[in-house]
This record gives structure tokens, C-alpha cells and sequence, in this order.
């Protein structure tokens, strides 16, 4: 059930110089969330910033009734997000959108992040692994100073990793991977496939270049996609998205959807 509350932030970290990890609390215990979904943010004290701003959720911590935030600073309303100190109120309106795919109990399930899109592929680590799935985490950044929160990821699957200019990891993009290079002979040595699904979030080139090897490798493929979102209740028209079945608000119908769904040339 959506909520509109002020959360208390319990924590402000600052993993580097361009993005923030803001941790939310409550009185009362937080509304399930499903990993994929996102919050809308009132930014106060910002008189440029007129609408609420959508971040993913990145993280549920259950036992400390926490939801954590992790933002990039990349104009004005985040940057008032990044000056935030512990104690500070924050109005939020969440759960919002769909997430990602459920009902994936013993399956492999490969995460693909890029930039800030890794997000929230945390969340759904923990819960694929929580069901039984068996998560593998590919992240790709310009540099490793833009791979973000690799220890908590490597508690819930095999962590991949790709970076631009070769600071961490395989040098390229996620798709240069040799994981995803080399897919087919490594198919030789197993009975199925060796993910079944992909989950990927990050910008839309990236997305975009996954979605076409996932097709062509007959794998099931969704995307959650980071158009503008200025209400999250699919009233203001800001974030349409053409589809197969016309047009729908990204904020309601997504972020998250099956490729197939979507008229990209893939």
C-alpha cells in the first residue's frame, strides 16, 4: 500500500564525491517493498526544485526497519538530497511502480548494472537469493570509482565487473563481458542455459545493447527504465513510454518491463 510519511534518516554516507547513501526509518514498520520499485522525494529547501524527485530503492534492511537510498548527485534537488544530515526529516511517497520479475525459485538469474543503475539490483539480489534463485551480479562503471557497494553484493551472488578505462575488472562495457562473450561455449558444458533470466538497469544504451544479446541468446530479458517521473502515479504524463500496446506512464506500468514489451530496435 503507498505511503506518504516523513522518514527519519539514520545514517548519511558518502561512498565518493558523487553520490550519496541515505538511510530511512520509521516509527512504524515500513510497507513491503519489491525490488524494482521506487520512492518520490520532496526536496526542501531547494527553491529550483518544484517536483518530487523518483530514486530506486537500493536497500530493505528488515531487522533495523531501514529502507536505504543511494543517489546520484547530478543537479540541484540531489544535491540538497547530499547535504541532508542524520535526524533530518524527509517526505516520502512509496512503494511506488512494479518490480522486477517474481516466482524465480531455483532458477539463474543474471543482475546487470551500469553507473547508478546498480542500485537497485541489491534489493533484488537478496530477495532472488532469500527465494532460492542463484543471483549473478555483472556491474560495469566508467572506472572503479563508480562501482559502488561491491561487498554487500558479493554476500548474495558471483560478482563480474567491467570498467571504461580498466581500473577494475575486465576492460569495456558489461557486454564485452567474457561471461557473456564466451555464453555459448560455455553452454557446451551444461544440460540449459546458463542464466535463465535478466534483470539489467542502468542507461539506456547499455540496456538497449543487453536486451539484443539476450535475444539473440533466447534468453528472458526485462529492463527498468529511468524516464522522467515527476509524480510516480501516472497523473502528470511526464514519463510515457511506447510499447507494443501504446503508450504508458513508466511510473505506474513499470519501471520495470519484459522487452519484449517495448518497441526498441533490438
Amino acid at each position: 500500500m503507498k505511503q506518504c510519511k516523513d522518514l527519519k534518516i539514520v545514517a548519511v554516507e558518502h561512498p565518493n564525491d558523487g553520490y550519496v547513501l541515505l538511510k530511512l526509518t520509521d516509527k512504524e514498520p515500513l510497507p513491503a517493498v519489491r525490488a524494482g520499485q521506487f520512492v518520490e522525494i520532496k526536496v526542501d529547501n531547494s527553491p529550483q526544485t518544484f517536483l518530487r524527485r523518483p530514486i530506486s530503492v537500493n536497500f530493505v534492511d528488515e531487522d533495523c526497519n531501514e529502507l536505504w537510498l543511494l543517489i546520484q548527485i547530478v543537479g540541484e534537488g540531489t544535491r540538497q538530497l547530499s547535504r541532508l544530515q542524520v535526524g533530518d526529516m524527509l517526505n516520502v511517497l512509496f512503494p511506488l511502480g512494479n518490480g522486477f520479475m517474481q516466482g524465480v525459485t531455483g532458477e539463474r538469474v543474471l543482475l546487470v548494472g551500469g553507473g547508478v543503475g546498480i542500485a537497485p539490483l541489491l534489493e533484488y539480489a537478496k530477495q532472488l537469493k532469500q527465494v532460492g534463485a542463484t543471483p549473478y551480479l555483472l556491474l560495469g562503471g566508467r572506472s572503479a570509482n563508480n562501482l559502488l557497494q561491491l561487498d554487500l553484493f558479493s554476500k548474495y551472488g558471483e560478482v563480474y565487473v567491467t570498467t571504461e578505462d580498466g581500473s577494475m575488472g575486465e576492460q569495456g562495457f558489461v557486454t564485452n563481458h567474457s561471461i557473456l562473450e564466451n555464453y555459448n561455449s560455455q553452454l557446451s558444458t551444461l544440460n540449459s542455459q546458463l542464466f535463465q533470466r535478466i534483470s539489467c538497469c542502468g542507461p539506456k544504451p547499455m540496456m538497449m545493447a543487453v536486451a539484443r544479446w539476450a535475444k539473440q541468446h533466447q534468453v528472458r530479458c526485462e529492463v527498468s527504465l529511468e524516464n522522467l517521473m515527476a509524480c510516480g502515479l501516472g497523473a502528470c504524463l511526464c514519463c510515457v513510454e511506447k510499447t507494443v500496446k501504446g503508450n504508458v506512464c513508466v511510473c505506474k506500468e513499470g519501471p520495470v518491463f519484459d522487452i519484449n514489451e517495448l518497441t526498441w530496435q533490438i
